[in-house]
């Protein structure tokens, strides 16, 4: 395997720290974390670290919010039924209960219907369409899906039913729409804010038809819905789908963490208490890494009614039920996972396929369609390229594609749109189908684009600290202050920080795959964690190394000691 080198940087003092720290009354570690996010000023800061629900955008900004809303009060005053038809991923299925749970609570009749990963695949489709428009009719509203299937909402729209899409994908070149379609995407859509979750364009959707039923007088005998219980879900979904969390998606789950504490929803109590998680201490990291694969896992095992119904049962028996199948079923998935990046990496150690390479195109048969999405990411977090992985069958090539960062993998396989059966996603994930045929074609077109785009040092992870800070100077009051930027993720990440001259008192493996380290300076020693960094790294007794890592409060039966999260590590010389 080869050696994937990386590089370190850390940033520099900003100027405007200190006056930040004076005028906003925070502390300086506050301060220069922010003045890094380009968070510089008195109000910017408070804002940041405390988002407000009340400054969220009026969802009528977004492109035919108006005539969506037109279209579900058609359902409600006619009592019309509403079918939500969703998307298997936990972002989908979290905006599915979302509106089936609000529908539900205006006295509507709604349903939900998701299509089958494997039989059906992502998006609407015809049998489906025929088989709401048959059984029920009335309003279908798509989450997470619909932009892109327009000869599908043109059938349901001749079999009399309306239909309004809500979705976050990319626009096509030749998107035409025939019905109202949410999606802060769409170039004429004044809504500030592009990148939110499936999930967020749905909560939008029930602030809007909230507000027109409030402003029709139709709670004056009634209970009007409160949508902070909804928050929780909005969270999950958000976290979940890798969205930045800034601006609208870090208010929202921030909300959304807040609420999940003191949540009763019978589903994510029972989530909670599988995962051993207090739920009045859940993180956005909780969501990210325990609760969110468990309903992923769903869709990709088997189907993802489970977790849908994981979601909106009023049982705590039958969640607890639901969350065991769901813990079992990600198990079953972390084995095949692991299963099929065996075979990958025994195959590129045989061949040697990424010497000189900008990319990886792995493909194999009879792998299960459900996992490899999450093998390519691992692929990419280990090789730090664009990869795309593939199970062949009956001459059909069919998988997913990672990317990393300055590389748009999306716009660069729409180079071969042409050859693909389906084909979609974002900038750094991607789906697609084709003939087994043409896979030298796209391997040996997606190396060439990737050459031309990527220089040796883009393959290369980049790890630049917000400032050096010797462990022995971090305190669990450090750590608090760390923790009010969150929720970290994808634009807003966990601040690191580099420590240079420690001494290792202690190593060893741990999972097969992490490395346990326990470091001494400065008389002070500390444990620390590094996943995924035992291959290739071993460590003795008294070496010295630099470290790039973030701090943690590690909390086990009962007692809270500091710990290092360590993101890279190498020896000094």
């Amino acid at each position: 395997m080869p050696e994937i080198k990386t590089n370190w940087s850390v940033k520099s003092p900003h100027s405007g720290a200190s006056d930040l720290a004076a005028t906003a009354g925070i502390t300086p570690l506050q301060a220069q974390l922010l003045c890094h996010r380009g968070v510089s000023t008195a109000s910017a800061a408070k804002a940041f670290l405390h988002p407000r629900l009340a400054d969220l955008t009026d969802p009528l900004q977004m492109q035919d919010m108006d005539a969506a809303v037109d279209r579900v009060l058609w359902a409600f005053r006619r009592n019309r039924p509403v079918t939500v038809y969703g998307d298997y991923d936990a972002d989908g299925i979290t905006a599915t209960a979302l509106l089936v749970l609000f529908f539900t609570e205006l006295g509507m009749n709604a349903s939900a219907y998701i299509p089958d990963r494997f039989a059906e695949g992502y998006g609407l489709n015809r049998g489906a369409v025929n088989r709401i428009a048959d059984t029920r009719g009335g309003l279908l509203i798509t989450v997470d899906c619909g932009t892109s299937d327009t000869q599908e909402i043109e059938l349901a729209l001749s079999r009399g039913m309306e239909v309004v899409v809500t979705d976050h994908h990319q626009i096509p070149a030749d998107f035409a729409p025939c019905c109202p379609v949410l999606n802060p995407q769409r170039p004429d859509c004044r809504f500030p804010f592009p990148a939110l979750a499936g999930v967020g364009v749905a909560f939008y959707l029930t602030v809007a038809v909230r507000q027109a039923l409030r402003q029709a007088g139709a709670f004056q005998n009634r209970p009007e819905p409160d949508l902070r219980p909804y928050l929780d879900l909005v969270a999950i979904g958000t976290v979940a789908d890798m969205v930045p969390l800034i601006e609208e998606n870090r208010t929202l789950v921030t909300a959304g963490i807040r609420t999940m504490r003191s949540t009763g929803r019978p589903g994510l109590l029972a989530l909670q208490e599988l995962c051993g998680i207090a739920p009045s201490r859940v993180s956005s990291e909780d969501v990210a890494f325990r609760l969110a694969p468990r309903l992923n896992a769903a869709g990709r095992m088997e189907n993802a009614d489970i977790g849908l119904r994981a979601l909106t049962t009023s049982h705590l028996s039958v969640a607890r039920d639901l969350a065991g199948q769901l813990h079992a079923l990600n198990r079953r998935r972390q084995s095949m996972e692991q299963s099929i990046l065996e075979q990958i990496e025994a195959e590129l150690l045989h061949c040697g396929h990424l010497d000189g390479k900008r990319t990886l195109v792995v493909h194999g048969a009879q792998w299960h369609a459900g996992v490899l999405g999450i093998v390519a990411s691992r692929l990419v977090a280990r090789y730090h390229r664009p990869v795309l992985v593939l199970d062949v069958r009956d001459g059909v090539a069919t998988g997913s594609g990672r990317s990393i960062e300055g590389f748009d993998l999306h716009k660069a396989l729409s180079t071969f749109e042409p050859l693909f059966h389906r084909f979609g996603g974002h900038p750094r994930a991607v789906g697609l189908s084709l003939e087994a045929k043409h896979l030298d074609h796209l391997t040996e077109g997606l190396e060439e684009l990737a050459l031309e785009r990527l220089d040796e040092s883009a393959l290369r992870p980049v790890f630049e600290a917000d400032l050096e800070l010797p462990p022995s100077r971090v305190t669990h009051g450090t750590v608090r202050e760390i923790r009010s930027l969150g929720p970290f993720g994808s634009g807003n990440p966990e601040p690191l920080f580099l420590a240079r001259g420690l001494e290792v008192v202690e190593s060893r493996v741990v999972g097969e795959r992490h490395l346990k380290v326990r470091v001494a300076q400065d008389g002070c020693e500390v444990d620390a964690i590094g996943f995924e960094l035992a291959a290739g790294c071993t460590l003795q007794r008294g070496d010295r190394v630099g470290a790039i890592y973030s701090p943690q409060i590690h909390a086990w039966q009962g007692v809270e000691r500091l710990q290092l999260k360590i993101l890279a590590l190498e020896v000094e010389e």
